[in-house]
């Protein structure tokens, strides 16, 4: 196994060898290692420097495409119509998923982060409140401003939030209806 090298954005003094003290060991990680106390790792010891916590990394590491509910949309969709286009970004908002020759854009929406009125979408974080409910409030608006521009450019959107995974039948048959496959042709006259 690779040895994992510390990051500059590690929230963990560095020791001299450049090797992280995360678990609280300098040095080799042998039986030998020595200890760091925890006032160490607060104030410094001699010959080591701290290295900050970089929420801004933290947020850059967020995948923004190939998600996991994004990779099962995806796994619903191709059986019932492959063929579609991933994240265009000649399209306002870049949709996730795009079926241009029907004008269908499908966006896959994660809970927390777009407002949905769910147990997760609703729970909201106590560190930096009012930053994060002003962020999540941005992003909605956002998402309303974009379905507006498909429909005055008379394409059709489909919103799949995180949550309604849950029920992959019911998901199934609301995409067989929305790309107007045989499927959903059948299951109406029913």
């Amino acid at each position: 196994m690779a040895e994992i090298k510390p990051r500059a954005t590690d929230a963990y003094p560095l020791a001299t060898d450049g090797i992280a003290t995360q678990d609280g060991l300098r040095g080799d990680d042998g039986p030998e290692a020595e200890r760091v106390s925890r006032e160490d790792r607060a104030t410094g010891v001699a010959g080591e420097k701290f290295v900050t916590y970089d929420r801004s990394a933290v947020m850059r590491a967020v995948k923004s495409r190939d998600t996991k509910p994004e990779l099962a949309v995806r796994v619903l969709l191709r059986p019932i119509a492959p063929g579609y286009r991933l994240n265009r970004a000649d399209l306002p908002g870049k949709p996730d998923i795009v079926y241009a020759s029907r004008k269908l854009a499908i966006f896959v929406h994660g809970c927390f982060w777009h407002g949905h009125n769910c147990t997760r979408g609703a729970r909201s974080p106590k560190a930096n409140a009012d930053y994060w409910r002003a962020k999540i409030a941005r992003n909605c608006d956002r998402d309303v401003k974009t379905l507006a521009a498909y429909a005055a450019m008379g394409w059709r959107t489909l919103v799949v939030y995180e949550c309604e995974l849950k029920d992959k039948a019911s998901l199934s048959a609301r995409f067989a209806e929305a790309l107007g496959t045989q499927e959903a042709a059948s299951a109406k006259r029913k």
